[in-house]
C-alpha cells in the first residue's frame, strides 16, 4: 500500500493512495498510524480491507498537498558509493564496507516544495535515492531480521552542494543545506515491494539524467541496515538513504548542475515521482 501524509485545508493527516484517490485514515478509532504500525501485519491487513471496501473517507489527490512521510527524522543516514554504475563513473574501487555519512534532519522538504539554491557559487547536484524508513528499534540485527524492522520505502533526492563538499573534504555541510532532502510522495509498506529490484530514474526539465535499478546495489537493503545497526541503534522514524546511481551532474562532461528555474523529478518504481522546482535563495 502507498501510505501518504497530506494537508487538506488546515489539517494534516495520513491516508492510503490508490490511483488518484486518497483514503483518509484520520477517522480510525485508534488514530492515525505511527511508523511502528506499518510494521504490524494485522494493522496493514485491517487498513487494506477498509480501502478495498471503500469504508474510508475519500479525497482526490489533486485536492490535497502531499507531505514528506517523515517530516522530522531522528537520523538521516546515507550510503555513499552504493551503486556499481556510480562507482564506475568515478573510477572508484568497489568498497569492502558501506561508506556512511549523515544529513541534517532540517533538510527535509515536501513533494512540490522548492529546492532552494544557496547561491554563493555553490554547485547544486541531484541524486535520486531509495529511502528506507525504520519502523522498529534495531540494534545488532542480522540481514534476515531487517525486513521486520522496516516501516516502508520512499523516494529521497539527496541534493548536494558539491563546492562545500569538496572544499570541506567531507559530506555534512554540503549535504545539509535547508531543503536538500525532498522526500515522498508516498511511503510503501515494507512487504509490498522488493527494494533490491526497483527501477530508479531522475529527470531535470524532462531530460533523463539518471536511470538504473536497485539491483545495482553494492550492499542491498538488508546488508546495509544490518551493518549500520552493528554500530548504532536505529530508531522508529530514522531514514536510511541507500545511495544514488550513475549520472550525477558533477561527473558529467560537461558538468551539468541544478540552477534556479529547473524542475527535478525523482522517480522510483511502485513508489511514485517526487517533483521539486529549483529556486534562488
Amino acid at each position: 500500500m502507498q501510505f501518504v501524509r497530506y494537508n487538506s485545508g488546515d489539517s494534516t493527516a495520513w491516508g492510503v493512495q490508490t490511483d488518484e484517490t486518497i483514503h483518509s485514515l484520520a477517522g480510525l478509532p485508534q488514530g492515525e498510524p505511527s511508523v511502528e504500525d506499518l510494521t504490524n501485519p494485522s494493522y496493514l491487513s485491517k487498513v487494506a480491507t477498509l480501502v478495498e471496501h471503500g469504508s474510508l473517507t475519500q479525497l482526490a489527490v489533486d485536492d490535497v498537498s502531499l507531505l514528506a512521510p517523515v517530516p522530522d527524522p531522528g537520523k538521516i543516514i546515507c550510503a555513499g558509493l552504493n551503486y556499481r554504475d556510480h562507482a564506475e563513473e568515478q573510477d572508484e574501487e568497489i568498497p569492502e564496507n558501506p561508506i556512511l555519512f549523515s544529513k541534517a534532519s532540517t533538510t527535509v522538504t515536501n513533494p512540490g516544495n522548492p529546492i532552494v539554491h544557496p547561491g554563493n557559487d555553490e554547485e547544486v547536484d541531484y541524486e535520486v535515492e531509495l529511502g528506507v524508513v525504520v519502523g522498529r528499534t534495531a540494534k545488532d540485527i542480522e540481514p534476515e531480521e531487517v525486513d521486520d524492522h522496516v516501516a516502508g520505502y520512499t523516494v529521497l533526492n539527496d541534493v548536494s552542494g558539491r563546492a562545500a563538499q569538496f572544499s570541506d573534504g567531507q559530506y555534512f555541510r554540503g549535504k545539509s543545506y535547508d531543503t536538500f532532502s525532498p522526500m515522498g510522495p508516498t511511503l510503501v509498506a515494507g512487504d509490498d515491494i522488493d527494494p533490491n529490484s526497483l527501477d530508479v530514474e531522475l529527470r531535470v526539465n524532462d531530460e533523463v539524467k539518471q536511470s538504473s535499478n536497485t539491483h545495482q546495489f553494492i550492499f542491498d537493503v538488508q546488508d546495509l541496515l544490518s551493518y549500520i545497526s552493528k554500530s548504532m541503534t536505529l530508531e522508529p522514524g530514522d531514514v536510511i538513504s541507500t545511495g544514488t546511481p550513475g549520472g550525477v551532474g558533477i561527473f558529467r562532461e560537461p558538468v551539468d548542475l541544478l540552477e534556479p528555474g529547473d524542475v527535478c523529478e525523482a522517480e522510483i518504481e511502485a513508489i511514485g515521482t517526487l517533483t521539486n522546482p529549483v529556486v534562488s535563495k
